[in-house]
């Protein structure tokens, strides 16, 4: 009986030499055959920079023939933005709006002056006792600089400037192009809160933004929403401002969730996602001399 389990021992120990030599020759084969494409891959990468295999590691950037600026903006117009974002002492919120209404209301009314407010905010939710203003300057720069210099002069303005330093925490302003694929803003009816999103990209970004939002800027008309679409020319670079009117906050998210049913919306929010740095939203109510209500 021993002679027999001996037996038995040393024909499974064959078996499994014969059955691990086929599994390391099929290993042995696989390893070859991959290194050889490997091989071949480098080769073929190595003889040109747009080598396919190397293509799919290196995202290779067509140089630009011109500045994100020309190809985003607006052609027809020349027109330039200002956004200001002044932070006032909570105190003196309401006397501050009486007072920047009573300017705004001199500079529309003098032609000589090439400049015009589109619209006016306090911020509900945001950034609190803050206003902001949005300018347009038809004309570009050069409208900006005469405008500038004939306020430099006028001893009124100056005055005005003195009081409403008094009223101020702090200011910054941006100067901003429109985007060519969005709407003009225009005086509208209220009663509106304005919500204003801005998303501070990824430097390099901007150009594969404005081709991803000139699809999907379609898919938030139907409520007439959108009011304008801006990006920094001066000031922090990269940073984009939309602006969307809504009849109330219940409106806006039934207004942003219809979006998200539209076929290609998800899409766009897809691919601009990993554009970004980081965004925030303020809610805005506005003045009751602001052309935007």
């Amino acid at each position: 009986s021993n002679t027999i389990w001996s037996l038995l021992d040393s024909s499974n120990i064959f078996l499994f030499y014969i059955d691990n030599f086929w599994v390391f020759m099929f290993l042995l084969r696989a390893f070859v055959k991959l290194s050889f494409i490997l091989f071949l891959c480098r080769r073929f990468s190595e003889s040109s920079d747009k080598g396919w295999f190397r293509s799919l590691f290196v995202h290779k950037v067509d140089a630009r023939k011109d500045a994100h600026s020309n190809l985003l903006s607006k052609k027809e117009t020349s027109n330039l933005y200002k956004i200001q974002f002044h932070d006032v002492k909570p105190e003196c919120l309401e006397a501050y709006n009486s007072l920047e209404a009573e300017v705004q209301k001199r500079l529309h009314e003098d032609q000589d002056y090439p400049c015009e407010v589109v619209g006016s905010w306090n911020t509900w939710y945001g950034e609190q006792d803050q206003a902001v203003h949005l300018w347009r300057y038809r004309g570009g720069y050069p409208a900006l600089t005469d405008c500038l210099q004939k306020l430099r002069a006028n001893k009124e303005y100056l005055e005005f400037r003195k009081e409403r330093a008094k009223m101020l925490l702090s200011r910054r302003n941006e100067l901003l192009l429109e985007f060519s694929f969005w709407n003009e803003p225009l005086p509208r009816q209220g009663p509106n809160l304005y919500e204003m999103r801005t998303y501070y990209l990824k430097p390099g970004t901007m150009i594969e933004w404005g081709n991803r939002w000139a699809r999907a800027i379609k898919h938030r008309q139907e409520n007439n929403e959108a009011v304008g679409g801006f990006f920094t020319q001066i000031g922090q670079l990269y940073v984009v401002h939309h602006l969307w009117a809504y009849e109330s906050l219940q409106a806006r998210e039934e207004t942003r969730n219809s979006a998200w049913r539209k076929e290609g919306w998800d899409v766009n929010v897809y691919y601009t996602v990993p554009l970004l740095q980081s965004m925030e939203s303020r809610i805005m109510i506005p003045t009751k001399s602001s052309p935007l209500q």
